[in-house]
């Protein structure tokens, strides 16, 4: 479904809100908006477990506007059929009466990064569109900017620590690779406003770190792939200590959208640089940062109350003993950490300014303390930098929602990035 309901007809729904939620009949119309692809099953049977009508009134109107450009007519069309023509009557004459050329709102409300579930039925939840405040309550960490610079880590602090992390003193200290997806070339996908943000920071903040960087954009998933082939085959990996990939697009729990809707399994991105696939990488910390939804739930929050390097199981011992000396042996994916802007089954934020909550927080993080952190420990933080954020949309659904971010590692020694440190 394309992006958002235009203005107008939007502006339309919510002057008639209250007669809607009191007079509309929702069964037959739910199954009406759903045999013409308005509504998805998952949609249908979320709104119709409201246990009253008038509870399902207010979920098909809170989804109605993210639901394409068409989705207006569509519902008018259903309500004749369902015998409600006085609703779309009363709808229909509000429309001629809206100001179709209104001010775009100058300080958007966040944006949600879900992507399609269904056949690409599910909306991109672009909420910019809608009616919001002049001033937002979110405020931004660095003032859009990015790291003015990252603090250098002491030669105390190496020496202190380096006996039990990664050895990271190459130069560079790795490739990156940066994909970003902002626009799509299926209308089912909107455009990622404030991704070109991310982007910019992103490298920014790798090439602080002392990291290689390469920015690819809009690509098809095939050519995400080969992007990441590529990049997993380059052949300077042997000589370097690490390396980084950042995913930026919509997506579902598992996967990320191409730029032409199809989508590429995560499974498969971990792959490309594994211990079997990227032999060059072996032993070194490898780091992902996906930011893209992985479902479509809104997190609404919720009230506040007042060691050794080689195995030590004795049984493999005892066997070895008795077997001629064999290559030492590594887990398919090892030394890999993953962080991911959301829960899964949740979507993330963006605002269309400052770029993504969880990018924001990266930034600020990282440029803080990657002197004297270890990665895991400043993921940390970046989760309690989200936890703290709320949305920021008056009279809608998404007013106060919430985002938590979240990582997944198999390191096997502490990763730190010992910026600025000559090798």
């Amino acid at each position: 479904m394309a992006g958002g309901m235009k203005d107008y007809h939007r502006k339309a729904l919510k002057r008639k809100r209250l007669l809607l939620l009191k007079e509309m009949v929702p069964k037959e119309l739910l199954q009406h908006l759903m045999s013409e692809g308005i509504l998805t099953d998952y949609m249908y049977d979320k709104i119709a477990a409201e246990s009253v009508p008038y509870d399902q009134n207010i979920a098909l109107l809170n989804l109605l506007p993210k639901r394409g450009p068409q989705a207006f007519q569509v519902f008018c069309k259903a309500l004749r059929e369902t015998e409600q023509d006085h609703l779309a009557n009363q709808l229909e004459e509000q429309v001629v009466d809206v100001d179709v050329f209104a001010t775009p709102q100058t300080f958007p409300p966040p944006v949600q990064e879900t992507g399609p579930r269904r056949m690409l039925y599910e909306s991109s939840m672009q909420l910019s569109n809608r009616a919001a405040p002049a001033q937002s309550s979110e405020d931004s960490i660095d003032n859009g900017d990015g790291p003015v610079m990252v603090p250098y880590c002491s030669v105390e602090f190496y020496r202190s620590h380096y006996k039990e992390a990664y050895n990271l003193t190459s130069c560079p200290r790795g490739l990156a690779i940066i994909i970003n997806n902002v626009d799509f070339y299926t209308p089912e996908l909107d455009s990622r406003k404030g991704g070109e943000v991310d982007t910019a920071s992103l490298k920014q903040l790798f090439t602080l770190l002392r990291y290689e960087v390469s920015v690819h954009q809009n690509l098809k998933a095939q050519d995400m792939r080969c992007e990441l082939a590529k990049f997993s085959r380059r052949s300077e990996h042997a000589r370097l200590d690490s390396c980084i990939v950042a995913i930026l697009s919509h997506g579902v729990d598992g996967a990320v959208y191409g730029a032409d809707g199809h989508l590429v399994q995560l499974k498969e991105v971990f792959s490309m640089l594994d211990n079997a696939h990227c032999p060059q990488l072996q032993n070194k910390p490898k780091m992902f940062f996906i930011q893209a939804c992985r479902g479509e739930e809104t997190d609404r929050g919720v009230d506040q109350r007042d060691g050794r390097e080689q195995s030590s199981s004795p049984g493999c011992e005892e066997m070895d003993a008795r077997k001629e000396l064999m290559k030492v042996k590594l887990p398919t994916q090892s030394d890999m950490i993953c962080a991911y802007a959301c829960l899964r089954g949740t979507v993330s934020m963006r605002n269309t300014k400052r770029g993504s909550w969880f990018v924001e927080a990266l930034m600020s993080v990282f440029s803080q303390h990657a002197k004297d952190t270890h990665v895991a420990d400043m993921l940390v933080k970046v989760n309690a930098l989200i936890k703290e954020r709320e949305g920021h949309a008056p009279g809608t659904e998404y007013h106060r929602c919430k985002e938590m971010s979240e990582y997944c590692s198999t390191l096997c020694r502490k990763l730190y990035l010992f910026p600025g440190l000559q090798p």
